[in-house]
Order: structure tokens, then C-alpha cells, then sequence
């Protein structure tokens, strides 16, 4: 997932290089929600294995 929100903000800076404003928005827009839900799982997933290894 975090490869996607890379991808996505490479898009968005070459768009945004070459003047597509509207393509550069949109992508940036994709990226941060991908890298936010990266965040989210990334946080579970390591409050779950500190949970099981406590047990």
C-alpha cells in the first residue's frame, strides 16, 4: 500500500511539473488517503503484536 502512495505522489509531482493542475490535485489526493490508511493498519498491526507476544 505504501508502494501505491508512492506512485501516486510521483504522478502528482510530474503532473504538477508539467502543468496539469487538475491531474496533480487528484493524485495527491490518492496518495495521502493511501499513506493515512498505511498509518492506520501499520499502528494496528503493531498494537497486535505486542499484544501477542504479552501473552
Amino acid at each position: 500500500m505504501l508502494r501505491y502512495a508512492l506512485i501516486f505522489l510521483v504522478i502528482a509531482l510530474i503532473a504538477a511539473f508539467l502543468g496539469f493542475g487538475g491531474i496533480a490535485g487528484a493524485s495527491a489526493g490518492i496518495a495521502k488517503i493511501l499513506f493515512v490508511a498505511f498509518l492506520v493498519l501499520f499502528v494496528i498491526s503493531a498494537v497486535m503484536h505486542v499484544l501477542r507476544k504479552a501473552t
